[in-house]
């Protein structure tokens, strides 16, 4: 008997409408993209760039990290109010832009770019993985463990076991978020590694002297990226939140509906944004107290030894392995999360070019699945060629970065143009919306100015 085709959450139907939970604990318990999300942003970003910006710079720039983790959210938060209040995908949205086009807007077409040149960072991740895999079981070489990594992920991506993965993931990339935050408490204790003063000048909005790419990078990558922004719509049609609300009909019903389970949505945001918060400030301090101090640097293939000092100079030697197997948890729920929401956004933009139906879900399903494989196998070959996972991070955040102000801008043209009226933001959030889009446009171009100085 053959396999029914499951439900496609991206046609909202009149019989999936649901009315939205009013009680906090009710709106606790509908969350879910999120934490998806939160999965895939504590990863590479926090434990690579994030780390070598501090062991590059010191104390000095927290102050970008601690931006870079709040400036981003109103432009999260009013992509996923679009995706509610109309039901279309990021994508979708980005092919309304005026301008040049070819097939689709030349906004998705810089998401091909960005994607392709993000590919570099899930291959630098797929090296790291592979490293501490290697260290664990030397018989088998790192370049054997990523293609281990590779076909594993692409299998379990392909048989749908990803609720399972994922919930797995997410807890020990908490547990790991948790021991790294204690770790940085530890860092009171050390004043070799460690000042008040020091800490204070974090704050004192310096510029960076050095290591542009990387500033530029951490900013594209920590906190909510560019890939995450763009992701976030999709986990929130999926997670439900478009169908419940229901078609746009213009009535006081739906109205009352959509704007519910945008709180819920916004609740999502938030909790997601204390999560990696506190995981990203914990790893710039690592970075910048016991990196930065004992004049050490990620790199090469020595990354991962490098960056276990964090928790080895913090609790002991003993806690080796206990980096090994926590570093593990997040760089694979950042590979597994990541390449998930791209074989899902691949497809859309197939479908948008006329490669396929897309009210064809079934289709929509075996595409994803073909590329569960290609989006596995080509970051697999950019580490095989280049293998070094911090420069590879490096490139990918460049593309982020590069990617952020026009994210932004057009987002608050979505706001003005797209957005139904009967859901349009409170003053504050649109003001926040304009403060969002100009900050990370100013420090992109900063940064970019900067190096081409150098």
């Amino acid at each position: 008997m053959a396999t029914p085709t499951p439900q496609d959450p991206y046609q909202l139907r009149p019989e999936d409408i649901e009315n939205p939970p009013t009680r906090f604990v009710d709106i606790f318990k509908r969350i879910g993209p999120g934490l998806i999300l939160a999965s895939s942003i504590v990863g590479s970003g926090e434990l690579i760039a994030t780390t070598v910006l501090g062991a590059e710079n010191g104390y000095s720039l927290l102050w970008l990290i601690v931006v870079s983790c709040f400036v981003k959210i109103a432009i999260q938060n009013e992509l996923g109010r679009y995706a509610i209040g109309t039901g279309e995908t990021t994508l979708e949205a980005f092919n309304r832009v005026p301008g040049p086009r070819l097939g689709v807007s030349w906004v998705v077409w810089l998401w091909v770019l960005m994607v392709s040149m993000t590919l570099m960072q899930v291959g630098g991740m797929m090296g790291g993985i592979s490293e501490i895999l290697h260290d664990m079981v030397p018989a088998l070489s790192v370049t054997a463990w990523v293609w281990i990594v590779a076909a594993g992920t692409a299998v379990l991506l392909i048989v749908g076991k990803y609720s399972l993965v994922e919930r797995v993931a997410m807890g020990l990339v908490v547990s790991f978020t948790v021991l790294t935050v204690s770790c940085a408490f530890l860092l009171l204790k050390r004043p070799e590694f460690f000042s008040w003063t020091e800490l204070a000048g974090g704050f004192m909005f310096e510029m960076p002297k050095g290591g542009f790419v990387t500033a530029v990078a951490a900013f594209g990558i920590t906190g909510v990226g560019a890939t995450e922004l763009v992701m976030y719509p999709y986990w929130c049609i999926e997670k439900g939140y478009a169908s419940y609300a229901g078609k746009r009909d213009d009535t006081p019903a739906w109205r009352k509906r959509a704007f519910g389970w945008i709180k819920v949505m916004g609740v999502d945001v938030l909790n997601s944004m204390v999560i990696y918060t506190f995981a990203t400030i914990a790893f710039y301090l690592l970075g910048a107290g016991i990196l930065n101090g004992m004049g050490l640097m990620p790199q090469g293939s020595d990354m991962v030894k490098v960056l276990s000092n964090m928790y080895t100079e913090t609790l002991g030697s003993w806690s080796l392995y206990l980096f090994l197997v926590g570093a593990f948890a997040v760089f694979y729920s950042t590979l597994f999360a990541s390449t998930a929401a791209h074989c899902r956004m691949v497809p859309d933009f197939l479908a948008m070019m006329g490669v396929f139906d897309k009210t064809n879900y079934a289709l929509r399903i075996r595409y994803t699945r073909i590329f569960a494989v290609v989006l596995l196998f080509m970051p697999a070959m950019y580490f095989m060629f280049i293998q070094a996972p911090v420069l590879m991070v490096k490139i990918g955040g460049v593309a982020q970065a590069l990617m952020l102000p026009v994210i932004g801008f057009v987002t608050i043209w979505l706001r003005y143009r797209h957005m139904p009226k009967q859901i349009l933001p409170k003053g504050w959030l649109t003001l926040a919306l304009w403060v969002s889009a100009v900050v990370m446009a100013f420090m992109t171009g900063y940064s970019l100015v900067m190096q081409a100085g150098h």
